[in-house]
């Protein structure tokens, strides 16, 4: 094994053929042996340190070799998201056996009538994605509003429906189904990734418009095709006008809450995958304030409901109330429950006074449980939005007490709704005392970090038998590189980073390097080497950094805190933020390593050494630049040259 100085009079770096046909082995040898006889005093400033690095060889191809050119999704040969497939190709590339699938048969006649195939991770894509996914909020919210539009009339004991209020709920319903529409439009149109492509290596696009077209067939699209029809609009528009005031007008009504509620169910179950980011065309939640946001968006969801329900189903038992008087009144009332209906002014008056119709309207004329409020509530307000508001405070009252002050009556229903209110209740308060919980141990997980770090320094410290001053010095070490960097590993998180990315967050957090006199005029290729090498440190106060005489390893770039320099007359000098120590070193390195004629070699093995005394004032935080990190910097750029003092 060759001893550690053999190779001291080896160039670092291959000198280029200008520079080797100026350059003779003799002027080489004397101008080493020059700096090896010799030890240079130097005021203030860092260790040479004697690990030498390999030196740097050139490459004809730099990175190319290295660097993997896959991207992340790859097109088949042939693929192409501009180039659309025609119609005959498409047919001509179905085999008669697969033209037999009634599902490829249909994804191809739907292919005619649909624009070119689209990445889904493209910027329109995420655009669309993030209005659709609004626009399915604004459509699940406005859903239940459908059964505010409805109201008890009290002076003619009837039942109603605010036509203005419903016009305007249909409009909302049939824009969100609209987009719905189109979004299913796109979903045969956006090029998704198989499956088996992830396994080893990057995942590859499926582009085939019968691929992606059968596959979304087999997939959502009925689910979401039953989600777009526009039921509602079409019972409120259409039908129940029709039958108001005959014997299927109650059973239209009823259908409208069934088809609304029934709707609804999908329609949750296709949005909060959007809304979680379990979806590739989803959102990413990763912040606490989205997280935040999205457990308050579940709690008043979950009331919106449950308060549009209460008021529904209140409805429903003023309805049935209002029946069982007409069975009981001897003539021909049905009609009269369905406002505007009966002409007869004879009969209205006698049903005006019909003494069980009055009856529904007091507390102890029929069995309402937890429905009171809401028959007083559609009876004495005529506005639907104070009905909605006092709908959606009763339905937070309810998920917030678990329906705990709520005694419902016998009525199957009721007691159905109300279980259903509690158990909805437990899960929701299970999710967001789960989620809250996830949330601050997410906060407290790097105090942790920091407690069971220090139990570990603690049991080394005894283990190792610290006399009780060297314990203290641990400690408050410990605590302030802690407090620095937060128990956070730049390096780490460097190492997952885009290189170009790198080089600008270092740039932002050297941005100290620039006011250094000798690194103000340097290139930005050499100050990124520079930094790349900077390593963080914390220093106690009343800490000696450098004693006189000692060897200078490294240049110290203060960050926070004060130091303060002592010469050999006892002069001293204070060093605050953003000043430097062993600046000096850099130029040693650049001079010492040059020849006369330009070239460079080698540096010897012996470094400067300081008269002065460093010491710590207060904690300092600081970067340094070890010498053999400088070392590699000056041989790395041979034309480097050090600003002169003017």
């Amino acid at each position: 094994m060759p001893s550690p100085n053999e190779y001291d009079n080896v160039p670092m770096l291959p000198v280029s053929a200008t520079s080797s046909s100026r350059t003779s082995p003799g002027n080489t040898s004397s101008t080493i042996d020059v700096f090896e006889n010799s030890t240079v005093v130097l005021g203030y400033t860092d260790p040479v340190g004697t690990q030498r690095r390999p030196p740097l060889v050139k490459m004809s191809d730099p990175l190319a070799s290295t660097r993997s050119t896959v991207p992340p999704f790859t097109l088949p040969p042939g693929g192409s998201f501009d180039s659309g497939t025609s119609d005959s190709s498409l047919h001509n590339a179905l085999d008669e056996d697969d033209a037999k699938g009634w599902d490829r048969r249909f994804a191809t006649y739907a292919d005619k009538y649909l624009p070119k195939i689209r990445n889904p991770h493209s910027k329109h894509a995420q655009i669309w994605t993030k209005f659709f996914v609004l626009s399915c909020l604004l459509s699940i919210f406005a859903d239940p509003l459908f059964f505010f539009p409805i109201e008890v009339y009290k002076k003619d004991m009837c039942m109603r429906i605010d036509w203005r209020t419903t016009n305007a709920l249909v409009a909302v319903r049939s824009l969100t189904d609209v987009l719905f529409g189109v979004n299913i439009l796109l979903q045969f149109r956006w090029a998704y990734v198989a499956p088996e492509s992830t396994v080893v290596g990057a995942g590859q696009l499926v582009v085939d418009p019968i691929k992606i077209a059968s596959r979304y067939y087999r997939g959502n699209f009925f689910l979401d095709l039953f989600i777009v029809l526009p039921l509602p609009q079409i019972l409120l528009v259409g039908v129940i006008p029709q039958h108001l005031g005959t014997s299927w007008a109650n059973s239209t009504k009823n259908l409208l809450r069934f088809v609304v509620l029934v709707q609804y169910i999908p329609k949750l179950h296709r949005l909060f995958p959007l809304l979680a980011g379990q979806t590739p065309k989803g959102f990413i939640v990763e912040s606490a304030l989205a997280k935040f946001f999205i457990n308050l968006l579940t709690f008043m969801l979950a009331g919106h409901v449950v308060g549009s329900c209460w008021y529904l189903f209140g409805l429903q038992r003023v309805n049935h109330c209002l029946r069982d008087a007409c069975g009981n009144s001897g003539y021909e009332c049905k009609q009269l429950i369905d406002c505007g209906r009966e002409k007869n002014s004879q009969i209205l008056q006698a049903w005006r006074r019909n003494v069980s119709a009055n009856a529904c309207f007091q507390e102890d004329g029929f069995h309402y449980g937890i429905y009171w409020k809401a028959v007083n509530l559609t009876t004495n307000t005529t506005v639907w939005y104070t009905r909605y508001s006092y709908s959606l405070f009763w339905g937070f009252q309810q998920i917030s007490t678990l329906a705990g002050n709520q005694v419902p009556s016998y009525y199957f229903g009721e007691v159905l709704f109300t279980m259903i209110i509690i158990g909805l209740g437990l899960l929701l308060f299970a999710f967001l005392i789960g989620n809250m919980q996830n949330f601050l141990l997410s906060l407290g997980r790097r105090d942790m970090e920091m407690t069971l770090r220090r139990r570990d320094v603690e049991h080394w410290m005894s283990h190792k038998r610290f006399p009780k001053d060297i314990r203290k010095r641990v400690r408050d070490a410990e605590r302030l590189n802690w407090n620095a960097t937060r128990g956070v590993n730049e390096e780490l998180l460097f190492e997952n980073m885009p290189d170009d990315l790198q080089r600008d967050i270092r740039r932002h957090l050297f941005a100290f390097l620039k006011k250094v006199r000798i690194f103000s005029k340097m290139d930005e290729p050499i100050l990124d080497a520079i930094r790349e090498r900077l390593k963080h440190k914390t220093y106690l106060n009343d800490s000696i950094i450098l004693h006189r005489g000692d060897l200078v390893k490294k240049m110290v770039f203060i960050v926070r805190g004060k130091m303060e320099s002592t010469g050999e007359d006892g002069s001293s000098t204070t060093l605050l933020e953003g000043d430097v120590y062993g600046e000096e070193l850099l130029t040693w390195c650049e001079r010492s390593s040059l020849n006369p004629d330009g070239t460079r070699i080698r540096m010897p093995s012996k470094g400067l050494l300081s008269n002065r005394d460093v010491k710590c004032v207060t904690n300092v935080e600081a970067f340094s630049l070890s010498v053999a990190d400088l070392e590699n910097v000056v041989t790395l750029f041979p034309t480097l040259e050090i600003p002169k003092e003017s």
